[in-house]
């Protein structure tokens, strides 16, 4: 065997233990990283625009996130063996339903509030994230007592007549039953003027599911971005989760470029992942 074919081989492997070597500080801050006590999901309205069932999974399938909380787009109110047959097929597909909405009660009428909530129990939704008037609470509080599925009030904004922050949903609810809480949308809590991180240890107990959003102006609702191209203080809002053990989902709701939401809902999630990483978890 010649010199030069032991050097090429030499060379080859010394290049092999260098990349090894490169490679193992990652490799070990990979595996030093802890499971992520806040489970990332998707508000199935970010794809609006796709309404069938297997363009969802297939987004789903892309992002690597298995939780999802399903708008009628994708589970159509209907005859109910065919809501249960929709609700099994995207667990067929492994994806885990953390509730469905957002999800409307306008109207203070038993038959209207009890279809929805026949939907729900259809479907297996653990959670109903709710858009309820002041007028209809109450009734729709009895629902949520019969039929024991939680229900999540969703704020809306500045704009909403109903309840613009988890604050005003808070006043209403508060002696309400424990089954009756706040899901607290970031984007439109920001736009009230409240402080984000405060708003979530307010809600406390009551906080039973999160969707996320970022804007790069925090009174208007058109500057919507990415997630970690805004003002979203993300890092504060995890720790301050992390803190109140809160055991449900922040689920991404990315509401601008509808036809195309993929690239900014990549951007959104990498950015959280990398957050969570730099704060010592896996997600």
């Amino acid at each position: 065997m010649s010199y030069s074919s032991i050097t090429r081989r030499d060379a080859l492997k010394g290049m092999g233990l260098m990349a090894a070597a490169a490679a193992a500080p990652r490799l070990l801050s990979a595996m030093a990283l802890k499971p992520s006590p806040i489970h990332l999901g998707i508000a199935s309205y970010t794809f609006r625009e796709f309404k069938q069932p297997q363009q969802l999974v297939d987004f789903m399938k892309q992002l690597n996130i298995k939780y999802v909380n399903l708008k009628d787009f994708h589970l159509p109110m209907g005859p109910l063996d065919e809501v249960k047959k929709g609700a099994d097929f995207y667990r067929s597909q492994g994806l885990v339903i953390t509730g469905g909405g957002t999800i409307s009660f306008p109207k203070d009428e038993d038959a209207d509030i009890k279809a929805k909530f026949d939907y729900a129990q259809a479907a297996g939704f653990p959670l109903i994230v709710a858009a309820p008037t002041h007028e209809s609470i109450g009734r729709v509080e009895s629902f949520v007592k019969k039929y024991n599925i939680k229900l999540a009030i969703h704020n809306h904004g500045t704009e909403d007549k109903q309840f613009p922050s988890p604050q005003d949903v808070l006043a209403v609810i508060k002696n309400m039953d424990k089954r009756v809480g706040c899901c607290v949308d970031l984007g439109h809590t920001m736009r009230t003027g409240k402080d984000l991180p405060e708003t979530l240890k307010e809600v406390g107990p009551r906080l039973f599911d999160i969707h996320i959003k970022d804007l790069a102006d925090k009174d208007k609702k058109e500057s919507q971005v990415a997630v970690g191209e805004g003002l979203m203080p993300v890092r504060q809002i995890f720790e301050t989760l992390i803190k109140l053990k809160y055991p449900g989902f922040v689920d991404l709701e990315y509401e601008i470029n509808g036809k195309d939401p993929m690239p900014g809902v990549l951007k959104s999630v990498a950015f959280e992942r990398k957050t969570l990483e730099d704060m010592g978890y896996k997600a």
